[in-house]
């Protein structure tokens, strides 16, 4: 079968006569950019690209303007994963991991982690806004940990799909919202919201049975306007425009120099004492950051002269 998927983007999609909602999401050429620097064994590589598809998903579900952070951590070889998206679904993401200890072919999620937990945390930009939601990891896929979650945190009924490998990595939600007739109280239509509350029911299950067929393949290798052909063709559906989902690492020299300053004068002679200069790598894009004597003595004496101009006024 010939590749001919969407992209390095998100569809929404809303079925018409239901209060059900779906996003379909492929990534390509963001996530081979996410991993490109890091040798991940391939079941480590694998349970980082369903989290990373899964964070657009979750973030893509929420209106905010800040970043999700989705994070595993566990007693197991895989001891913790970060993947993170932003409002406008910049990615990144990592895992730690103790690969002596790796468990052999096909693991699952809780083979991997361990015994832990999955912590969703929601922060606005300026972070002075900041929710948190915490399920425990179970054994089996990393969605069902996620249904758990929406589940407890969203009390909204939420289904997802993920497939990742090394080269692409894609995933479908389908997730029902508040029924119409949940607001009608009057009791001459209480039969008849309960009647429609039984078909929204059944139409879930139905959707649910339906997505269930779809194969990692199809996932994986068909555009998303023939996956939904596919699966619904008897509904009512609207496809909402592409949004774009990119590899986004922010890290900076500004914000390494920070770090350093917190680190200390002392403390950062020491190093170039030591090894001739800092070098610091990014965790999430392993991108490095070079500081010779004279960057150190510079960075320093700018903070100094920071402090006191802020002592004279």
């Amino acid at each position: 079968m010939v590749d001919s998927h969407d992209s390095d983007c998100l569809h929404r999609f809303d079925f018409e006569h239901l209060p059900v909602r779906g996003l379909l999401i492929h990534m390509d050429v963001s996530w081979r950019a996410l991993h490109e620097h890091r040798d991940y064994p391939s079941s480590i590589q694998k349970i980082l690209g369903e989290s990373v598809v899964a964070s657009v998903l979750l973030a893509a579900t929420i209106k905010f303007d800040g970043q999700l952070t989705f994070q595993l951590k566990g007693d197991g070889p895989m001891h913790l994963l970060l993947a993170q998206c932003t409002a406008g679904l910049g990615v990144r993401g990592l895992a730690r991991f103790k690969a002596a200890e790796l468990p052999v072919g096909e693991s699952t999620l809780q083979q991997l982690a361990g015994d832990g937990h999955l912590t969703v945390t929601l922060e606005s930009e300026d972070l002075q806004q900041r929710y948190q939601g915490v399920v425990p990891i179970v054994d089996g896929r990393l969605a069902q940990c996620l249904e758990a979650y929406f589940q407890q945190s969203e009390q909204l009924p939420t289904r997802l799909w993920l497939h990742a490998n090394e080269q692409g990595v894609a995933g479908m939600l389908l997730q029902r919202l508040p029924s119409p007739s949940a607001a009608k109280n009057a009791v001459s239509e209480a039969h008849h919201a309960s009647e429609t509350q039984q078909q929204f029911d059944d139409d879930w299950q139905r959707l649910q049975l339906i997505a269930d067929t779809l194969s990692p393949d199809e996932l994986s290798q068909l555009a998303d306007q023939e996956i939904l052909q596919r699966l619904f063709n008897e509904d009512d559906l609207r496809l909402f425009d592409s949004m774009p989902v990119y590899f986004k690492c922010r890290c900076s020299r500004e914000r390494v120099s920070g770090m350093l300053q917190t680190l200390g004068h002392e403390e950062a002679n020491s190093v170039l004492a030591e090894q001739g200069q800092i070098e610091v790598h990014c965790d999430f894009c392993n991108r490095a950051y070079v500081f010779d004597a004279v960057d150190v003595a510079q960075l320093f004496a700018t903070a100094t002269a920071g402090i006191g101009t802020q002592q004279r006024h």
